[in-house]
C-alpha cells in the first residue's frame, strides 16, 4: 500500500487495511474503541458454496488452538448471511504494511528464520487437523504489532470448491501453487509451495543466502512431487545447508591462520642457495570396492518391523561397506581439491586471490560431498560428519608436507 492509499484509508477510518481471499481486513473506530474486523467481499455474497464453506470454517476456528491462529466471531445481516467478522483483541497488521513501514526489519537478527519457523509451526498444526492454508503473501500473512508474531486468519483449504480459484485469489495467485488454481489434488505440498514464494517475497528486501537460495528453489517447484514433502522439510534443509556452511567457513578460517602463519615463518627463514623442489604428494593406493559386487543402492530402505537377526547384521556390514567405499574416495577427490592452495606457487598470493580461491575450494568439496554421499546411500548429517573429519585430516597432511620440504 503506497502512501496515497494509506491516507485513504485512514480519512475513511479504516486503519491498516489488507486485503484477504475472503475480503477486507481493517480496524476501525466502533463505539469509541477500535477494533479489528473482516468485511466480507460483496461480490461473494451470492454464492452459496463460498457461504457455506465460510460457515464451516467459522465453527472450526473456534476449536483451532495455536498461538499463531487469529480467532473472530461472525456478524449475521438480516437475512442470516455472514457479512463481517469481528477479530480478536489486539493491534495487527500485514507483513507487506511491516516491510513497507520498516524495510529494514528484515536485517534484525532472526527476524526471517523467526518468520520461517513459525510459519512451518503454525501449517505444521494446521495440516494435523486437515487444513491447508494454501495462500501465503504478503498480504494475507499477518503480524502483531509490538512482537511481530506471525498469525493467520482464515485458511483456502475451506474454499477449494469455489470454481475459479484465480479469481477467489486475485492478484494473490502468484502465492498458489499451480494445482490449486488447477483444482488438482490438493496436500501439503502446496503449503510448502505457497510458503516458498511468501520467503521469496521477504528476500526481495535482503539478500538472499545460499542456504535459502537452493532449499527455496526446490520449494517453488511447479510439480508437487520436485518439491519438499512438507513444510518441516523445508525448514531442515535450511538447517543442514546452514550447519554446513559455519563448517567450511570455519575450515576456511582454520586455512587463513595456518598460511598466514607460514608466511611468518618463511619470511624469517633465510632463501637457500640450493634450489628445492617440492614432491607431489604420493597418491595413496584405494582398492575399488564396487569390483567386489557391492552397490550402495543394495542398502535399500527396509522395514525395521520386517528384518531378521541376519538381515540387521546384512545391513549393518552393507552401511559400514558404504561408508568405507565413500571415505576412500572421498579423501582421494578432497587431497585433489585442497592441493589447488596447498601448494608453493599459490602460498605467495595476495590475500583477495586467496579468499577468492577458497571459497571455490569449498563450494566444490560440499558439490563433491553431496554427489558421492547420495551415490553412498549415506543421510547428508552421517556424509557432512565424515567429510569434515577427512577434511581436517588431509588438510593437516599437506601443512606438514609443506613445512618438511621446504
Amino acid at each position: 500500500m503506497n502512501f496515497e492509499e494509506m491516507l485513504a484509508a485512514k480519512n475513511e477510518g479504516k486503519l491498516n487495511k489488507t486485503s484477504l481471499p475472503i475480503g477486507e481486513y481493517y480496524r476501525v473506530q466502533i463505539d469509541g474503541k477500535f477494533r479489528s474486523v473482516i468485511n466480507i467481499r460483496p461480490d461473494l455474497d451470492s454464492s452459496i458454496a463460498f457461504s457455506g464453506a465460510l460457515k464451516t470454517e467459522c465453527e472450526r476456528n473456534k476449536t483451532l488452538a495455536n498461538k499463531h491462529q487469529l480467532h473472530y466471531t461472525p456478524v449475521v445481516n438480516e437475512k442470516g448471511e455472514i457479512e463481517q467478522l469481528e477479530v480478536e483483541q489486539g493491534v495487527f497488521l500485514s507483513m507487506e504494511q511491516l516491510l513497507n513501514e520498516n524495510p529494514a526489519v528484515v536485517a534484525e537478527k532472526g527476524f526471517i528464520d523467526n518468520t520461517l519457523q513459525a510459519l512451518v509451526d503454525i501449517t505444521t498444526y494446521l495440516h494435523g487437523q486437515g487444513i491447508q492454508h494454501v495462500c501465503y503473501s504478503p498480504k494475507t500473512v499477518m503480524v502483531r504489532k509490538g512482537d511481530r508474531a506471525i498469525m493467520l486468519a482464515t485458511h483456502g483449504s475451506f474454499y477449494l470448491s469455489m470454481n475459479d480459484q484465480r479469481g477467489f485469489y486475485g492478484d494473490d495467485a502468484v502465492f498458489v501453487a499451480p494445482e490449486v488454481l488447477e483444482h488438482g489434488s490438493v496436500d501439503e505440498r502446496c503449503d510448502v509451495y505457497s510458503i516458498g514464494k511468501f520467503m521469496e517475497a521477504i528476500f526481495e528486501h535482503a539478500g538472499m543466502s545460499v542456504e535459502y537460495r537452493k532449499a527455496l528453489k526446490k520449494a517453488t517447484s511447479e510439480k508437487p512431487e520436485d518439491r519438499y514433502a512438507s513444510p518441516q522439510a523445508l525448514l531442515k534443509a535450511v538447517q543442514v545447508r546452514r550447519q554446513f556452511m559455519r563448517s567450511a567457513l570455519m575450515f576456511l578460517a582454520a586455512v587463513i591462520a595456518a598460511l598466514v602463519i607460514l608466511e611468518i615463518y618463511l619470511e624469517l627463514v633465510p632463501e637457500p642457495t640450493q634450489v628445492e623442489f617440492v614432491k607431489p604428494a604420493p597418491r595413496q593406493a584405494t582398492d575399488d570396492l564396487l569390483d567386489d559386487g557391492f552397490q550402495p543402492e543394495d542398502l535399500g530402505v527396509v522395514s525395521a518391523d520386517s528384518l531378521t537377526e541376519e538381515d540387521e547384521e546384512a545391513h549393518r556390514v552393507y552401511q559400514a561397506k558404504a561408508e568405507e567405499i565413500f571415505r576412500k574416495n572421498y579423501e582421494k577427490e578432497a587431497d585433489r581439491i585442497l592441493s589447488k592452495i596447498y601448494n608453493k606457487d599459490y602460498m605467495n598470493s595476495t590475500e583477495k586471490a586467496f579468499a577468492a580461491e577458497s571459497q571455490a575450494t569449498i563450494e566444490e568439496l560440499m558439490k563433491v560431498q553431496q554427489k558421492m554421499g547420495q551415490e553412498a546411500s549415506l543421510t547428508p548429517e552421517r556424509a557432512q560428519l565424515i567429510a569434515s573429519e577427512i577434511i581436517d585430516r588431509v588438510t593437516n597432511q599437506k601443512k606438514k608436507q609443506l613445512k618438511n620440504n621446504k
